[in-house]
């Protein structure tokens, strides 16, 4: 690597957080509306510039503290977007995550020093999104459908135990089509995904119901 080379300079990272969840069975998105340019008041998601001092990691996990104070929550990476138009101000590759969470367990905030608004959108409401966040969304969302019956990725949504039309509903929310019920338990028990806790619902105020939990 020649550092002299001016193909290598003014090149920056940004790191970009696809965060969902899932509020009275709608599947949600977490954006931010920006207050400073480029895109000024424009929405986006969750991210900002990697430091060059730190991991892509550690930096979304600052960027994520920084414009909603939210820490703890897991995510993952999914893809990259480089773009070299993506960002009118230099070149920006971006490192995309997916985390999903219960958004009735977080707090955080409306404004920032570089926010000027934050709340949950139904995917079907996006407004227009700055940089190429609506393609970074969508990728997000396609990953998210493709991976939800091989992992544990809701596993934040129900962290202790639910029963099966709590999660039945969440999933048909992400997927936005009907799931058969008995196929729906059937594959996850198969796939080892949920087992069941031999314990039964008793505070939902209905008949009791089974109680599972992500293994």
């Amino acid at each position: 690597m020649n550092s002299k080379n001016p193909l290598y300079k003014n090149q920056g990272i940004h790191v970009v957080l696809a965060l969902f969840t899932v509020e009275d069975g709608k599947f949600k998105v977490m954006l931010l509306k920006r207050k400073n340019l480029p895109f000024k008041d424009k929405w986006m998601l969750v991210g900002g510039a990697c430091y060059n001092n730190e991991t892509v990691d550690h930096a979304m996990e600052r960027e994520l503290f920084e414009k909603t104070n939210l820490k703890n929550i897991k995510f993952e990476k999914f893809d990259v977007f480089s773009n070299p138009k993506r960002s009118p101000v230099m070149r920006m590759i971006a490192i995309a995550y997916i985390g999903v969470v219960d958004s009735e367990k977080v707090n955080f905030l409306r404004q920032t020093t570089k926010t000027s608004d934050a709340d949950w959108f139904l995917i079907d409401r996006v407004p227009p999104l700055a940089y190429d966040h609506q393609e970074i969304l969508e990728k997000a969302i396609e990953f998210l459908k493709q991976k939800i019956f091989d992992s544990t990725v809701l596993k934040s949504l129900f962290p202790n135990s639910f029963t099966l039309p709590q999660i039945h509903k969440a999933y048909e929310s992400i997927l936005n089509k009907p799931i058969d019920r008995r196929n729906f338990r059937k594959k996850l028990l198969q796939k080892n995904i949920i087992s069941d806790t031999g314990l039964m619902d008793t505070k939902s105020g209905s008949k009791p119901g089974k109680l599972y939990k992500f293994n």
